[in-house]
């Protein structure tokens, strides 16, 4: 339950950052959400970058790619460990 309401906010969040791109706010709060999208952005490309080897031998390492980059940790925390031989 934890990770799907992780998962909620953070798509809220998301939904707040494509909002203030498109109709922006007051000054000083619009350049804030810019600010914190780009950073929340850069943390979950780092992130697809760092946890790529562990999603070898999922079927659906694209969805899986798309959804750390929009979920970050809260979808890797649903990705089981990959199994060793």
């Amino acid at each position: 339950m934890f990770w799907g309401l992780g998962k909620f906010l953070t798509l809220l969040f998301w939904l707040v950052v494509a909002v203030n791109l498109l109709n922006p706010p007051i000054h000083p709060v619009h350049l804030m959400l810019n600010l914190a999208g780009s950073l929340l952005l850069l943390m979950h490309l780092l992130e697809v970058v760092r946890f790529n080897g562990s999603l070898k031998g999922r079927t659906h390492r694209w969805r899986d790619r798309l959804q750390i980059l929009l979920f970050g940790i809260f979808h890797l925390q649903t990705v089981p460990e990959p199994k060793h031989a």
